[in-house]
């Protein structure tokens, strides 16, 4: 007798795989090709794939492109030691100023190899101002987990006096927040504009030197 809940539990773990291996090798499409080269043909014959195949694992072209953010988000946030989870947004372990700083720049500065993908992030951000898009939620979500992560961070260094308290630490998220989104605008009509060193700056700025 064949076991049929065996049978779809085999078939939705394949499925599972295979929707993982078409994220991590549209990924790789996007920051070899560029946004513009990533169509969903090339996306599909990177998998061995239809177009038709590819997108019975996604409902729309739309919620692909969503969670192809989604699993960069992913890979950054384990490539900066870090954790996350749908009910608790980003997790680290407690870091000294210093680290946050490199970790943060670190992240800017890898953008800056992959710009299909900075690219793909900017066009989704405006077009996910549309309550009904797919990547909506993603990115009210995404949002609201990196400023919670960042808040805290920045509050626990201006207890110690490391960072101004002038600025509340909620405000200086949503600023550190807007500076790198906007950089990346900007980067992308200008090409020599050092992302990772402009934010650089502003912690400069917000830094407090010890005595």
């Amino acid at each position: 007798m064949t076991d049929s809940g065996g049978t779809r539990r085999g078939s939705y773990a394949k499925g599972i795989a295979k929707r993982e291996e078409i994220l991590t090798r549209a990924l790789d499409v996007i920051a070899r090709e560029g946004y513009g080269g990533a169509s969903i043909k090339e996306l599909a014959d990177a998998v061995g794939l239809s177009q038709a195949g590819l997108l019975h694992y996604f409902d729309s072209k739309e919620e692909l492109f969503t969670e192809i953010l989604r699993k960069r988000d992913e890979l950054d946030s384990i490539d900066q030691g870090l954790t996350s989870s749908p009910e608790h947004g980003l997790v680290a372990p407690e870091a000294e100023l210093a680290d946050i700083r490199t970790g943060y720049l670190s992240v800017i500065r890898h953008n800056a190899e992959v710009p299909g993908l900075v690219h793909l992030f900017a066009r989704l951000s405006v077009d996910a101002a549309d309550p009904g898009h797919p990547a909506h939620q993603f990115f009210l979500t995404r949002g609201e987990s990196l400023r919670g992560f960042f808040a805290a961070a920045i509050a626990t260094q201006q207890e110690s006096g490391a960072i101004t308290d002038q600025i509340d630490a909620d405000t200086l998220a949503r600023i550190f927040q807007a500076v790198a989104d906007g950089l990346q605008v900007q980067w992308m009509l200008e090409h020599d504009v050092d992302m990772a060193a402009t934010v650089d700056a502003l912690f400069d700025v917000l830094t407090r030197e010890k005595p």
